[in-house]
């Protein structure tokens, strides 16, 4: 059971905006696309994720307020959080060009950005990810800025997949454009998850403990049974004690609070949906009792199950 593909899946991204854009320094340019901004391209999502790859030179990732990184060719930064942010060169324009201004459509298509001086040039593709799901626990985990470097063996396949992409605009479907980058931002959740720090905590460090990472597939895939610690422990193969501690330490929360909350955002998810009424969303996620579930519902989301479906079909 692969939590973390689960988890990836249910982002249901959709869609895709590719750009294949060039900069010579000096240059800033601020990327604040919004999920309307989407919408020649594919339906309008609740959330971006953005990306850069650089094919060549480098540059600067900057969140105001935040993280600030240097990326360099064979690297792609993520923003999982969609936050507008800054590129700029190592002589930023104190002013910064706003990537609307300087989107030009081509021949065939084609997204380019072009703009800055007559200096050191950086060249990169640019994308958005659409998401449906804004509050998935992944999503959430992940922090503002990532990057990831992409090794000599995967680098080829990347550039030539991303050259494909964005020379494909014309004849290639935002659906497929979206699926390439789906790849390329899971490949690189993986590869953060992989490189954290031994002593890290949170929601993503407990799926590298054996034990917490069992519970958390089991508490996931079966979230519809009478889960006691006690099972979760014998599953997981520890005892009752080690498993709550270190679930406590790595998530902050024993495991039955986290089973609760989980089992919440199923139904939620369901409700969503559309699929089921609240009575038979009670019994798909384990409840003997409509009226139990109502309650648990309420306590979680702060209005009952028909309510919540209701303003969030309509949202």
């Amino acid at each position: 059971m692969d939590v973390l593909g689960e988890m990836l899946a249910a982002l249901r991204l959709s869609g895709g905006v590719f750009v294949d854009a060039e900069f010579k320094a000096p240059w800033t340019v601020l990327s604040d696309y919004t999920p309307e901004d989407c919408a020649p391209f594919f339906a309008v999502p609740n959330q971006l994720i953005a990306y850069h790859y650089v094919r060549s030179g480098s540059f600067t990732c900057r969140i105001p307020d935040g993280p600030m990184r240097e990326v360099h060719a064979g690297e792609i930064v993520i923003l999982p959080h969609g936050v507008p942010h800054y590129l700029h060169g190592p002589a930023p324009w104190p002013a910064p060009m706003d990537t609307q201004d300087v989107l030009r459509t081509l021949d065939n298509g084609i997204l380019r950005l072009r703009g800055g001086g007559d200096g050191e040039a950086v060249t990169m593709y640019c994308g958005y990810l659409g998401t449906t799901t804004p509050d998935n626990t992944l999503l959430q985990s992940l922090p503002p800025m990532m990057v990831i470097g992409i090794d000599a063996a995967q680098g080829d396949w990347v550039a030539r997949s991303l050259d494909f992409a964005a020379h494909g605009v014309a004849t290639n479907s935002p659906e497929m454009v979206g699926k390439l980058a789906e790849g390329l931002f899971a490949e690189a959740v993986r590869r953060y998850v992989d490189e954290l720090p031994a002593d890290e905590r949170g929601w993503l460090a407990g799926l590298r403990d054996p034990a917490v990472g069992r519970a958390l597939a089991l508490i996931h895939h079966r979230f519809a049974e009478g889960w006691t610690l006690e099972a979760l422990a014998r599953e997981a193969a520890v005892s009752k004690t080690v498993l709550a501690e270190r679930f406590r330490a790595l998530l902050g929360e024993s495991p039955m609070q986290y089973c609760a909350r989980w089992r919440m955002k199923a139904a939620a998810e369901m409700l969503r949906d559309n699929r089921q009424n609240a009575c038979s969303v009670a019994y798909s996620v384990g409840f003997n009792s409509e009226a139990a579930f109502n309650r648990a519902f309420k306590r979680e989301f702060g209005a009952p199950p028909a309510t919540w479906a209701r303003e969030a079909v309509a949202a």
